[in-house]
């Protein structure tokens, strides 16, 4: 199957491992894998903040570009919620791209739901070996109602151990430009996210949004801890970790 990997802005300018893990991964389970150059932002930051002309714009460079594909694959439960779920409201105006985006919205894929969905996958190149905790990201969980997708593919690696911290499916603070306009609020939310992730003892805290890690991330640092690993998912079952 043909398979186009939308990236996401943050992945690209942050951690572009996550990106070449993800490429792994879906080479691995038998896709052709297509990587559209120009690819930049899905627009979610703009939408989030009221500029429906720059979320529209974005949105129709994402659909002309990604369209011509079986499926598109996204290692973000956030920005996949956008294109599947937003683009054909926020297109309601233009009814050629809304059908576009209605047409497009079926085929997009979360990085683990695709994995186990769609490519079945039944073994993976991943090697970690020690404990991790997962944190499920708000958008993933209660849009695309990705929850056991990450924890079945996460059982496959023989390695792994998983401990379940209290309040997974609570949120870490980040939320985009809440973290922002909302810093200390945010900044209590990701210390309580902490101390809940760290009561487990787990070597490794992992997740699959990467704007949720960079916050635990930071938080757990400035709180002292230097040794809990924070990775995406897609670096666990890649072995890009």
């Amino acid at each position: 199957m043909r398979v186009g990997l939308f990236v996401t802005c943050l992945v690209d300018l942050m951690r572009p491992r996550i990106g070449f893990a993800t490429l792994r991964l879906l080479e691995a389970a038998g896709c052709e894998v297509v990587i559209p150059e120009g690819q930049t932002c899905c627009g979610q930051p703009a939408f989030s903040a009221g500029d429906r002309v720059a979320a529209a714009a974005l949105a129709k460079k994402l659909i002309a570009e990604f369209e011509g594909f079986t499926y598109v694959v996204v290692p973000s439960g956030s920005c996949a919620d956008q294109i599947r779920n937003e683009y054909a409201g926020l297109l309601a105006a233009e009814p050629d791209w809304q059908a576009r985006a209605q047409a497009l919205s079926p085929r997009v894929f979360e990085l683990t739901d695709f994995l186990t969905r769609v490519a079945q996958v039944e073994q993976l190149p991943g090697t970690f070996r020690g404990s991790i905790t997962y944190h499920d990201s708000c958008a993933g969980l209660r849009h695309l109602d990705i929850k056991q997708q990450p924890r079945q593919l996460l059982a496959r690696l023989p390695g792994v151990e998983l401990r379940e911290m209290v309040g997974a499916e609570e949120c870490c603070g980040f939320g985009g430009a809440f973290s922002i306009k909302f810093g200390a609020i945010s900044a209590a939310i990701a210390e309580r996210k902490c101390d809940k992730a760290t009561a487990t003892t787990a070597d490794a805290i992992v997740g699959g949004d990467l704007g949720c890690l960079l916050n635990i991330e930071g938080k757990l640092r400035r709180l002292g801890d230097e040794t809990t690993r924070v990775l995406h998912v897609a670096e666990v079952l890649a072995g890009d970790c």
